[in-house]
């Protein structure tokens, strides 16, 4: 007998056996339904307090490296590093770190810094800077093609023209003289502003290798044509 033919009290005592029969599954399901709720607002809860306590390890971090403290902001560094690695505060703790490391010129510690910073680093974006930063450690241990590598991978477009001057850098330091003139042309061409910090140090590079701005302000002036005689 179909379940639409039944009267209404006959359909009662049908709902009624049934919830019967499954109380426990529904209780459970509930209970597993309760769980999850809390489960999830006590995660949430959870995050928003790592985040906040990551975060005041890191103003601890830089007020450290502004009052010039740089062995108390390694010990913070090393904190953050630990406690939340997956956290974007860690990461930019490893790159303060590696600055740290390049003053002393300690290029190996630089290196180690970065390499887990990009490990661990979530946007593309920050990757690309690491990746600049990591190069340019490379290219100062004067393993060039190395630094080269690192560049070439670089997405188009993220940091042209930082990127493109240390192109020219390192195929310089591989003698490829042409390819750097050409690198360090490019880089210059995406500095739209003329007063732009760095533009000097890139057009002094280019002018070394003898690139076209540099011949420019040493060509001769063409002689000036006679003049025709009166007839």
């Amino acid at each position: 007998m179909s379940f639409d033919v039944l009267d209404e009290h006959e359909q009662g005592e049908l709902v009624q056996k049934w919830l019967r029969e499954n109380a426990m599954a529904i209780a459970t399901g509930i209970a597993l339904g309760l769980v999850l709720i809390f489960g999830w607002q006590q995660w949430k809860v959870h995050r928003a307090g790592q985040g906040a306590a990551a975060a005041a390890q890191y103003q601890a971090l830089t007020d450290a490296v502004e009052a010039k403290k740089p062995d108390e902001a390694l010990k913070v560094a090393d904190s953050l590093r630990k406690e939340f690695p997956s956290s974007t505060y860690a990461v930019l703790a490893a790159l303060q770190q590696a600055d740290i490391a390049i003053g002393k010129n300690d290029l190996a510690t630089a290196a180690s810094a970065l390499d887990w910073a990009r490990q661990n680093a979530g946007l593309d974006s920050l990757k690309a800077l690491l990746d600049l930063r990591s190069a340019r450690v490379k290219l100062a241990q004067g393993d060039a093609d190395a630094a080269l590598k690192l560049i070439d991978a670089l997405p188009k477009g993220d940091y042209a023209a930082l990127a493109g001057e240390l192109r020219g850098d390192a195929l310089l330091k591989l003698g490829r003289t042409d390819e750097a003139r050409t690198a360090y042309q490019e880089a210059l061409s995406q500095v739209s502003d003329a007063a732009a910090q760095g533009r000097g140090v890139l057009q002094m590079k280019l002018d070394d290798l003898g690139g076209p701005a540099a011949a420019a302000s040493v060509a001769v002036p063409p002689a000036p044509s006679a003049e025709k005689p009166a007839s």
